[in-house]
């Protein structure tokens, strides 16, 4: 090899050695290797030379590019592990530093209300019936007597489907009733049984969400009257928030019940809470499950297990049970 190509070779290598990072081998294998680089040039002279002395140095040139080449993926090599190694250094976990504590799983407010409200009404003698959450018009609806014009019915209270070829709308159920009407029409009286579920409405601020858990009951059977109901729900109220607390019914009015009233809760300062609505089964509702109503009477009753938790607990935002905000979880 000549003194010329040696040289080169040296001070090629030697820059290739001492490179800081990829970026500046990178520059390098350009000055040297690339179309314009310093080896490349070299090699566009070969052809003013004579026969043999372009066979000798082509040679070394030829040589002196397989070792940048090689010592250029040796350094990459290398800078790749320096690199990885800081990185561990600076990711490595000191291990003798104290175990963070780690966050302990405990039940959900609203799991644990539902199960205890399941509980009560199980020891009061009901038993709990489902149904499906997307539901028909008619029992949604039509078997509970809610006209065509009822406001319930709006979109702007309601979650619709696509119509259908018939013109027909499914929904997502706006409370459990549609459970009832199920029940009534599958199993003959006595009834007695409670329905815990989801249900939805376009609906949503501080007392509101689209999505909320709803529990209703109902009774069916032979002389069946609104005292009943009164002291039904009295025995739950007693069970559930204590001795303390009394309940009243207070007159309004359901489609689906006749009489009808909101039952209240009433808290040892005296205040009262609004939980629920109530009233004796509607005489059409009745019908409409085929039943007679001067052979059988009942009870209707529903409340919202969202605010049974948030009555409990103090929450002030129903929404706040269902961000899932550790911090909100952690106070149950």
């Amino acid at each position: 090899m000549n003194s010329t190509t040696k040289n080169l070779e040296t001070e090629i290598l030697s820059a290739i050695a001492a490179a800081p990072d990829e970026t500046s081998l990178e520059q390098l294998r350009i000055a040297s290797l690339g179309k314009k680089g310093s080896i490349s040039e070299r090699m566009k002279m070969l052809g003013s030379l004579e026969q043999d002395e372009r066979r000798t140095l082509g040679a070394e040139l030829n040589e002196l590019k397989s070792k940048v080449a090689s010592a250029i993926a040796e350094r990459k090599q290398a800078l790749s592990r320096d690199a990885l190694a800081i990185r561990l250094k600076s990711g490595s976990i000191d291990v003798t530093l104290p175990v963070r504590p780690e966050m302990r799983g405990t039940i959900h407010p609203l799991s644990h209300v539902w199960e205890e409200v399941v509980q009560i009404w199980g020891d009061l003698g009901f038993t709990v019936a489902e149904g499906p959450h997307i539901e028909d018009d008619f029992h949604n609806f039509g078997a509970l007597n809610m006209p065509p014009e009822h406001p319930a019915r709006q979109e702007h209270d309601t979650f619709y489907f696509n119509e259908k070829p018939d013109g027909s709308r499914m929904l997502l159920r706006t409370h459990t009733s549609p459970v009832q009407i199920r029940t009534m029409l599958s199993s003959k009286p006595p009834i007695r049984i409670i329905a815990p579920g989801r249900t939805f409405r376009c609906d949503s601020d501080q007392t509101h969400t689209p999505m909320f858990h709803q529990i209703e009951g109902l009774v069916v059977d032979r002389d069946i009257t609104f005292a009943d109901l009164a002291g039904t729900i009295d025995a739950f109220t007693k069970a559930y928030f204590g001795r303390d607390f009394t309940s009243r019914l207070r007159p309004s009015y359901f489609p689906f019940t006749e009489p009808s009233a909101e039952f209240d809760i009433q808290r040892p300062d005296g205040t009262w809470l609004e939980l629920g609505g109530c009233g004796m089964v509607h005489p059409n509702v009745l019908r409409n499950c085929g039943l007679d109503p001067d052979e059988w009477q009942g009870f209707a009753f529903g409340f919202g297990i969202d605010r049974l938790a948030a009555a409990r607990h103090g929450v002030d935002d129903l929404r706040d049970l269902f961000t899932n905000d550790i911090r909100f979880l952690t106070q149950f």
